[in-house]
């Protein structure tokens, strides 16, 4: 390593959206990495499964070794990418809480991807030292145990990386935020502070996770037969609430879901979910309890087709259906783009007779994030030089910028990035420095990255407009057609409908093949243009054309 190397902070994801946070800390050629989540994909990327952070920059860095990935908590925003990460970089050790390790160690496991690497397991409070970096790790109130930020030392100051966080002085598990750790920061000296922005445009406090408590308690009261409640399948802190309501109301649970069903086993080995094994019951055998005496714990509070709470709304779900009299609590705050389907999919739980019971409704799920009055406090507890907005949107880093300016820090001190711009310290302060790449990769079934921006509009206008694929057979001296062409259409008109529109068609098929001289490819190109000119001039739409000439 350089004498002095420069301070180089390179956010890969988080940074002008919701989701897949990923950012790197460079000292010369030595590197950690904090946190490596997804993003969900919005409404317009069709068949997309998930999205993960671009880190190509890394794979091209030469030189650079990545002495450990950090994690700030459990969540999927943060940890979803792991298994990506994992396999481009074998052997590079994870540091997680215990909580945040199990739901990785899961991961990993299913991916079978658990002897690649190492996980190191540390509590709280505990200091890592981490190639040239000392990381001091705190303890951060969330929605989800184990949560921390980290101070991490460097040549020219610290930086406090805040995590997901709020200031919840009512906990659900009673760890508190470490309130002197960061005020301890601040005596030593904050370089920048690096904060969540989530609920940057939210005046006020965000809500404790106790009062939970009394809406899941007034709900169980009043509900007189069974009880669906969905959620995340790592938010183990309302599985533990559900469970409290559960055995205060006389109620067995069972769970539905894969992912929630390994991630609660796993917290109960941990010791970190309390709940008796008498309280559980085999989603089998549901029938066998009277309704008003169980509950069951499904996925999909997104709003997924795919989980369990998608299937229910639409009838497809293997072991269950939605009856009339149950009472469903949808607890989980909705992910910017993701509106559309969580809606509708209550309403599809409405039309099958349940009570369906979210928040506003009900305060059956508040924030994890921080509002704007917790921001002002974090930022006046640090006392930073420099700050930098992160986990959010523009809109929110702006919205957080301005907080920043209002607790008296500098304007030309507070960066307000996107993914890949880089920040470089050196003894004469922080400032922004070149861009690498910091756009998305796709995930789509076992496919990583092999999906990009042409096909995802392809898929757009299939969605939009579908398909028309022509297949003629021509004879191969005068061009002539020799029999009717073969027309076939998905998701643009149905054939036995559009009688006329295909009377046109199959002219203009007959005058392009019967006035052209030219074969093949030419006269494919031909062929497809003047359909799409037709089609349009009939429909005002604008289908994929497909032309296929057998010569014969």
């Amino acid at each position: 390593m350089a004498k002095n190397p420069k301070l180089r902070i390179i956010p890969l994801g988080g940074l002008g959206e919701i989701g897949k946070n990923m950012t790197v800390f460079e000292l010369g050629d030595d590197a950690i990495i904090v946190d490596t989540g997804i993003m969900f994909p919005a409404n317009d990327m069709f068949g997309v499964d998930y999205i993960i952070p671009d880190f190509k920059y890394l794979t091209e860095r030469k030189g650079l070794k990545i002495h450990g990935i950090l994690y700030t908590h459990g969540h999927e925003d943060h940890v979803g990418a792991t298994q990506h990460i994992v396999q481009t970089f074998p052997n590079v050790p994870i540091y997680a809480t215990p909580l945040t390790a199990g739901l990785i160690g899961v991961k990993l496991e299913e991916a079978r991807l658990e002897k690649t690497t190492t996980v190191k397991v540390f509590q709280a409070g505990d200091i890592l030292k981490v190639g040239p970096f000392v990381v001091e790790s705190y303890h951060v109130c969330h929605s989800i145990p184990d949560c921390v930020g980290f101070g991490i030392n460097t040549p020219y100051g610290l930086v406090v990386h805040s995590g997901d966080y709020k200031f919840d002085n009512t906990p659900v598990d009673g760890k508190k935020p470490d309130y002197a750790k960061l005020a301890e920061f601040s005596r030593r000296g904050v370089l920048m502070l690096m904060a969540d922005s989530t609920n940057a445009d939210q005046p006020g406090w965000t809500p404790s996770e106790s009062v939970i408590d009394g809406a899941f308690d007034a709900v169980f009261r009043q509900a007189r037969g069974r009880i669906m409640v969905a959620t995340f399948a790592s938010l183990i802190s309302r599985v533990h609430q559900v469970g409290k309501a559960a055995q205060v109301h006389g109620r067995k649970i069972a769970v539905a879901g894969h992912s929630m069903a390994k991630n609660i086993k796993m917290a109960r080995d941990l010791g970190i979910l309390n709940i008796p094994d008498e309280m559980f019951i085999d989603l089998n055998r549901i029938n066998q309890v009277p309704d008003n005496k169980v509950v069951i714990l499904v996925t999909g509070a997104q709003g997924e087709p795919s989980a369990v709470l998608g299937r229910l709304a639409t009838g497809r779900h293997r072991q269950l259906d939605v009856r009339e009299g149950d009472t469903i609590i949808v607890s989980s705050h909705t992910i910017p783009g993701n509106e559309e389907m969580v809606n509708r999919t209550i309403n599809r739980l409405f039309q099958k007779g349940a009570d369906v019971i979210y928040d506003p409704i009900a305060a059956v799920h508040v924030s994890g994030h921080a509002r704007q009055e917790e921001m002002r406090l974090l930022i006046n507890l640090t006392n930073p030089k420099y700050f930098m907005p992160v986990h959010g949107e523009l809109r929110h880093l702006r919205a957080h910028g301005k907080l920043a300016m209002q607790a008296g820090i500098p304007a030309n001190n507070i960066f307000i990035v996107e993914n890949g711009f880089v920040l470089e310290a050196d003894k004469n302060g922080v400032r922004v420095s070149e861009r690498v790449p910091g756009g998305y990769v796709f995930v789509d079934g076992s496919g990583v990255g092999d999906i990009g921006p042409a096909v995802i509009r392809d898929r757009e206008t299939l969605a939009r407009d579908g398909f028309m694929m022509v297949v003629a057979n021509v004879d191969a001296k005068s061009g002539e057609l020799l029999d009717d062409p073969e027309i076939i259409s998905r998701g643009f008109v149905y054939l036995r409908d559009a009688t006329d529109l295909m009377a046109t068609v199959k002219s203009t098929i007959n005058e392009v093949l019967s006035n052209s001289n030219s074969r093949n490819g030419n006269r494919r190109d031909k062929l497809q243009e003047s359909l799409g000119r037709v089609l349009y001039n009939e429909t005002r739409r604008r289908p994929m054309i497909f032309a296929v000439i057998n010569e014969q």
